[in-house]
């Protein structure tokens, strides 16, 4: 599919958003036909109807939602569009969840450059090809000046299940191997050093990926997995702490074994954060059968995205849930989810 470099709405009449793109007449309609049709275009999409139909392949279907109001709307590494959709990807992929299927809505406020939703919905299309998933229905909003923050995205996403296993954390067990699939921080970092005007000897760029690949290469390998949970808002700690509370086990886990660039340490100290408590866009943690650690490390580091994964730590049999960190002096603290909003609008 050929795609123009440059928005095909007429920029000398409508350089931009203006609140009839979203009223229903004339510029809406060419909006929705010269922006978001081509780029999202596929069978499902262009009948043009109010819902979606299409075919339910064999097994379970999982469900997620979200919404995304990242701002900046671009940050290093990417942006609203191709975020949106490693999120939902990644949600699903959670579940051990093939995605099929995408919806998304946008929430434009008036006065939002076209150029600025052009590159967002090529950004977002890129994304869904790279993910093998399709954007099959979809609604756009224009709100009034001061009311939207530029951008907001809602997606939803649907996806197959087509193993046995129940990847929960109820699932999880002690002696469960805990392994991170790589480096920490870094997303919330890049839209921090971006919205403060923070500068470093090397850019600190966002993770944000799709992890779906690494997660079914785990499930053909045939690794037990017992729970997955990616690590967006508030970062490993809340992941960890979520996981400890629901399964009532301890997770007990190694700072030194913990991988975090030193960048991003820096910049972590220079701003009193906690990498551990900061949001990712591409990393997940994994809690498999001990028998099964050593391989799913292998087989996470062979795939690109998580090549940096590393073992952890391990779930403890305990009577009080908890998360214990043992420190590089080898020290042992309790790890807690991070108080209030360090982070506002990183995701």
């Amino acid at each position: 599919m050929t795609m123009t470099t440059t928005c095909p709405i007429p920029i000398q009449q409508y350089p931009h958003v203006l609140m009839a793109h979203g009223g229903g007449g004339k510029l809406m309609h060419q909006l929705l036909e010269k922006v978001f049709g081509p780029a999202f275009t596929n069978p499902i999409l262009d009948t043009r109807h109010d819902s979606a139909q299409f075919a339910v392949p064999p097994g379970k279907l999982a469900l997620t939602t979200d919404s995304y109001v990242v701002r900046p709307i671009f940050f290093p590494g990417g942006d609203i569009g191709s975020m949106a959709v490693h999120g939902t990807v990644n949600d699903l992929a959670m579940s051990g969840a093939r995605p099929l299927y995408l919806s998304t809505a946008f929430i434009i406020e008036e006065g939002l450059p076209m150029e600025t939703l052009w590159r967002v919905v090529c950004s977002m299309r890129d994304a869904a090809q790279r993910c093998g998933v399709q954007i099959i229905t979809g609604d756009t909003k224009v709100v009034d000046k001061g009311k939207g923050d530029g951008l907001f995205i809602n997606t939803t996403g649907i996806g197959v299940i087509e193993h046995a296993l129940n990847i929960a954390p109820q699932s999880v067990q002690p002696g469960d191997a805990v392994l991170v699939s790589g480096d920490l921080g870094r997303h919330g970092m890049a839209i921090m050093a971006v919205r403060e005007g923070l500068q470093f000897e090397s850019q600190i760029e966002s993770d944000s990926a799709p992890v779906h690949e690494t997660v079914l290469e785990l499930l053909r390998s045939g690794i037990e997995i017992h729970c997955l949970r990616d690590l967006t808002r508030g970062g490993l700690a809340s992941a960890l702490n979520e996981i400890a509370e629901a399964a009532n086990v301890k997770i007990a886990i190694d700072e030194k074994r913990i991988p975090v660039r030193e960048d991003v340490h820096a910049a972590c100290e220079m701003l009193g954060l906690d990498p551990l408590h900061v949001a990712n866009e591409g990393r997940f943690v994994a809690l498999v059968a001990a028998k099964d650690a050593e391989r799913a490390l292998q087989i996470m580091r062979a795939c690109e995205v998580s090549a940096g994964s590393a073992l952890i730590g391990k779930a403890v049999e305990t009577s009080t849930p908890l998360v214990t960190l043992k420190s590089t002096i080898g020290a042992s603290r309790i790890l807690d989810m991070p108080s209030g909003e360090q982070l506002p609008r990183i995701c």
